[in-house]
């Protein structure tokens, strides 16, 4: 499953650095499929959906840093455990429940955004 921001976050950034799919970012800030990936322009990603990689989206917290669910694999493919979750000084980084994933979803999601490594 991906990992959440809860409203505990202080806003400290220690987290978005780590992410080595560029799944987090800070509060009110746009993101992009591309971002940190190998993806570009028109792409269908692994749950189907056709998206612009390119395409500037709609931050998904105006005032916390957030995770995008569709890039985040758990760190599935570069590291044993959420890097994330390992830096965060208030432990607000935690398993979404809404996004559920099995470990082979996440490692072919991994492989998608990044076929090279």
């Amino acid at each position: 499953m991906a990992i959440i921001i809860t409203d505990e976050c202080i806003n400290c950034g220690a987290c978005e650095p780590e992410c080595p799919n560029t799944a987090i970012y800070e509060g009110a800030d746009d993101w992009r499929y591309k971002d940190g990936t190998s993806l570009e322009g028109t792409v269908v990603l692994t749950n189907g959906t056709e998206v612009d990689a390119d395409e500037a989206q709609e931050p998904i917290s105006d005032e916390l840093y957030y995770i995008v669910p569709d890039k985040c694999t758990e760190c599935k493919g570069f590291h044993d455990e959420p890097q994330c979750a390992a830096v965060c000084p208030v432990d607000c980084c935690v398993p979404d429940e809404d996004h559920v994933e099995t470990e082979e979803e996440l490692l072919a999601k991994q492989r998608f955004m990044h076929p090279d490594e």
